[in-house]
């Protein structure tokens, strides 16, 4: 395994959209051209499977240095309200788009720090979103929390505008590693939101825990385990901490890269980490995600139902997906839109009735056929392009950029299809990137992406 994990920790994409953001084409790109998008993926799906939000709230009081996300750090709350009033704005806007009244079918807060919100505030929020829609059946509304700020206020308040999913930031417990990563939590506030999300009646708690972090050993992240099998979360997000401190916007200058573990050493960190999780009932979903036999996202998979998009795996697959605030990211299935990422831009644009998108890409044909494959490749560890609907002339190029990988027995090829094998499954991303036509044609700065081990 270390020979594998040496030959193939190169960086690369996680693939939340393909193509990826750096190889969308911008240029032919136009707010004229998203909106058309959008009016089509709304005709075709709203009434079948409803529509997803995405609503970003980026303020925190500090900054975690593992966060690669969009955030403004302060500790003025007098910020929340006209945010919240801007999106709801985006929101009318993107219902004057909109051909009918829309099925919201999923929801869910991201951040930044959306407890950031106080309890009343995020009510009036999605009170304003449920104002302008109708909330579909079985319909998953989920959010972040952090363990230091999420009160039992937050989550009653939620739950009573239809929350049933939280997730809770975890990372690792050890002090030394959560003071480099500037998230300094306390055991006692994470085994709180977790009880008081059971016993208000959220179905469905998430921990997120993450390896591959700065000091961190391979006891660490199994003492982290071990207390998360005894607070049993229903699904789990156990994932590599991803390293780029050259971006933009990120705190990752705090601890030189010989802090970090080696990329083997993140590889046992995983892969007994997941072994311990298995034995305490998980089932292994997609990529880094794990999830009791009890859970929707089990369900989904089991169905052949798993997604993914630009808010992780999902259980339904909802075709047209509109992110609102500052960089949020839309997703029309035929089309791609990212929002300004300045707050006040943000605001402005919005104020003036303006979709506040800068940057985006409309898929071809053969854009989408391989999002097919990637998407199966993520949420099945297979694909097949058996079909003529799938097929493209590129395939056996594919194919060969694959040959290695058979080789060593990550991945099993037939005449017409392509299987993961369970000791490939760590390599997925390497294996969709031998699909990802842009990344072959013309590699961009390897700064972009983090190693894929």
């Amino acid at each position: 395994m270390c020979t594998l994990v040496q030959k193939y920790n190169v960086p690369g994409p996680r693939y939340t959209s393909y193509p990826t953001v750096p190889f969308w084409d911008i240029n032919t790109f136009s707010g004229k051209k998203w909106e058309a998008s959008v009016q089509r993926s709304f005709h075709t799906s709203n009434s079948a499977t409803g529509i997803s939000l995405y609503i970003h709230l980026p303020f925190c009081e500090s900054m975690c240095t593992f966060c690669g996300c969009h955030k403004r750090i302060t500790k003025r709350h007098d910020v929340e309200l006209p945010y919240i009033k801007s999106i709801l704005r985006e929101w009318k806007l993107y219902n004057n788009i909109f051909s009918e009244k829309p099925i919201i079918k999923e929801l869910h807060l991201g951040g930044g720090t959306p407890t950031f919100f106080t309890p009343e505030h995020l009510k009036f929020l999605i009170s304003g979103i449920l104002k302008f829609a109708t909330k579909a059946n079985e319909a998953e509304f989920s959010f972040e929390g952090h363990p230091n700020n999420t009160t039992k206020e937050h989550l009653q308040a939620l739950y009573d505008v239809g929350f049933r999913r939280v997730s809770f930031g975890v990372q690792d417990y050890n002090e030394k590693i959560q003071k480099a990563i500037h998230r300094i939590q306390p055991l006692e506030h994470v085994e709180n939101v977790t009880q008081w999300a059971r016993e208000i009646g959220y179905t469905s708690i998430g921990h997120d825990i993450i390896f591959g972090l700065p000091h961190q050993k391979l006891e660490h992240v199994l003492k982290t385990i071990a207390i998360t099998k005894d607070l049993k979360p229903d699904r789990l997000a156990f994932y590599s901490y991803a390293h780029v401190p050259w971006l933009p916007g990120n705190g990752q200058r705090g601890y030189k890269d010989s802090d970090l573990p080696t990329a083997d050493e993140k590889r046992e960190q995983y892969e007994k980490g997941k072994n311990l999780l298995l034995e305490a009932g998980y089932a292994e979903i997609g990529m880094d995600h794990f999830a009791l036999k009890t859970d929707g996202l089990y369900t989904a998979m089991q169905k052949g139902k798993l997604h993914r998009n630009f808010m992780g795996y999902t259980n339904s697959n909802t075709h047209l997906m509109i992110g609102l605030g500052a960089s949020s990211i839309s997703d029309s299935w035929y089309g791609f839109a990212q929002n300004v990422k300045n707050v006040e831009e943000y605001q402005d644009l919005v104020s003036k009735d303006i979709i506040p998108v800068y940057r985006g890409h409309i898929l071809t044909e053969e854009d989408q056929i391989v999002r097919r494959h990637i998407l199966n490749l993520m949420c099945r560890f297979q694909t097949t392009w058996s079909v003529f609907r799938l097929h493209i002339p590129q395939m056996d190029s594919i194919l060969e950029r694959l040959k290695e990988m058979e080789q060593d027995g990550l991945v099993e090829i037939t005449e017409g299809s392509l299987k993961i094998t369970e000791k490939g499954r760590p390599f997925v991303r390497n294996v969709c990137m031998a699909f990802d036509l842009p990344l072959q044609k013309k590699s961009p700065d390897i700064k972009l992406f983090s190693m894929t081990i």
